[in-house]
């Protein structure tokens, strides 16, 4: 697995770099799912990342990312928010997810 050749034989930034591209490829809206959950888990938000893969998957693959989130982590994109986010951030956020 390639995965597995890239963990063997690289290190530090670059490793996090190509694995990032394969986990992409092989499949965007887990990728991003993954990412959107890393940004909101335990005590704060990565605000950069939670806006950044919202505002850019919108219009691509959003529906996708939603579905994969909800099926790996158990609970809907939109309930994430919620409870991570306040004030007009929140609002516009779930307004750009939108509930379904």
């Amino acid at each position: 697995d390639i995965l597995n050749s890239i963990d063997r034989e690289m290190s530090g930034d670059l490793k996090a770099g190509f694995k990032c591209i394969v986990q992409c490829s092989r499949n965007p809206a887990g990728y991003f799912a993954d990412r959107l959950w890393k940004s909101m888990k335990g005590a704060g938000t990565d605000d950069a990342t939670l806006i950044r893969i919202v505002v850019s998957r919108s219009e691509i693959d959003l529906v996708e990312i939603k579905a994969a989130f909800l099926q790996k982590y158990h609970k809907t994109l939109y309930k994430m928010i919620q409870g991570d986010c306040s004030g007009d951030y929140k609002k516009l956020l779930l307004t750009a997810v939108g509930m379904n």
